[in-house]
C-alpha cells in the first residue's frame, strides 16, 4: 500500500484491547455448563451485545446488562445483575494484545493515531494508557451517541477531525462492527486484522494482518 493517510483509525476493544468477555464469562458460569454449554453461552452473549448496540445509544453498562440477561434466559440460567456489573467494571483493567505496543509506537511517529472506541468517557482512559504508544484522538460512542456499527459514530469521527473517508486507514479485527461500515462510507483503505474473531470476507476491500506488527509495514514504513 503506498497511500499515506492524514489519520489511522482504530477499534480498540478486540484489535488493540484484548477484550476479555469470554473469560469474564467463563468465570461466572463454567462452573454450571459444560465446555460445549459454555462456547454456546459465550457466542449468545456476543451476539446479543452486537444486538443492543445496533439500537439507540444507552450507557455500556447497560449494554452488558441486557445482553447478559438474555443469554442467560436463552441458556436457561438465573440472571443476577452484579454479575453483569462486575463483568462490566474488568473492561477498563483489559490491557493491550501483546503485538500492540511496538508496532503502534512506530506508527505513530509518522501518522496521528485516532481510536474510535464503543466505549464511554470514564471508561476509556484507563484502556488507553496500557497501550503504551500514544493516540492523538480518542473518541468514544458516548460522545457520538452512537456505537459502531452505526455510521454515525464513523461520521462523527469525521466531523470532530474535519475529515472525510478519504483521509483515514481504518484497522479492525471485525467487519460487523467496522469494516463493513467504514466500506458503506468510501473509507476504502482499510486493513483487518486477523484474530480469528471473523472469517475473512474479501468483498469489502482491505489489506489483511495476522497482528498489529504488520501494520508499519502496510504504510511503508
Amino acid at each position: 500500500m503506498t497511500f499515506r493517510p492524514k489519520f489511522v483509525s482504530f477499534d480498540c476493544h478486540g484489535t488493540m484491547i484484548y477484550f476479555d468477555m469470554a473469560g469474564a464469562a467463563r468465570d461466572h458460569f463454567g462452573a454450571q455448563l459444560s465446555p460445549e454449554q459454555m462456547d454456546a453461552f459465550i457466542r449468545d452473549f456476543s451476539a446479543y451485545r452486537l444486538d443492543e448496540v445496533m439500537q439507540d445509544w444507552k450507557p455500556y453498562s447497560e449494554v452488558v446488562h441486557n445482553a447478559l440477561e438474555r443469554t442467560c434466559k436463552r441458556n436457561g440460567l438465573a440472571f443476577d445483575p452484579a454479575v453483569a456489573e462486575d463483568i462490566y467494571n474488568r473492561v477498563p483493567t483489559w490491557g493491550p494484545n501483546p503485538d500492540v505496543p511496538e508496532g503502534l509506537a512506530r506508527v505513530a511517529k509518522e501518522i496521528p493515531l485516532v481510536a474510535l472506541t464503543n466505549s464511554m468517557n470514564a471508561q476509556i482512559p484507563h484502556n488507553i494508557a496500557k497501550l503504551g504508544a500514544p493516540i492523538t484522538h480518542v473518541l468514544t460512542a458516548e460522545s457520538a451517541g452512537a456505537y459502531k456499527p452505526h455510521m454515525r459514530a464513523f461520521e462523527y469521527m469525521f466531523d470532530t477531525l474535519n475529515a472525510g473517508p478519504e483521509d483515514f486507514l481504518h484497522v479492525s479485527s471485525s467487519f460487523r462492527y467496522d469494516l463493513m461500515t467504514a466500506h458503506d462510507l468510501g473509507i476504502t483503505h482499510k486493513v483487518w486484522v486477523n484474530r480469528g474473531h471473523e472469517p475473512a470476507n474479501p468483498y469489502y476491500g482491505y489489506t489483511e494482518v495476522a497482528d498489529i506488527s504488520g501494520l508499519p509495514g502496510v504504510l511503508g514504513l
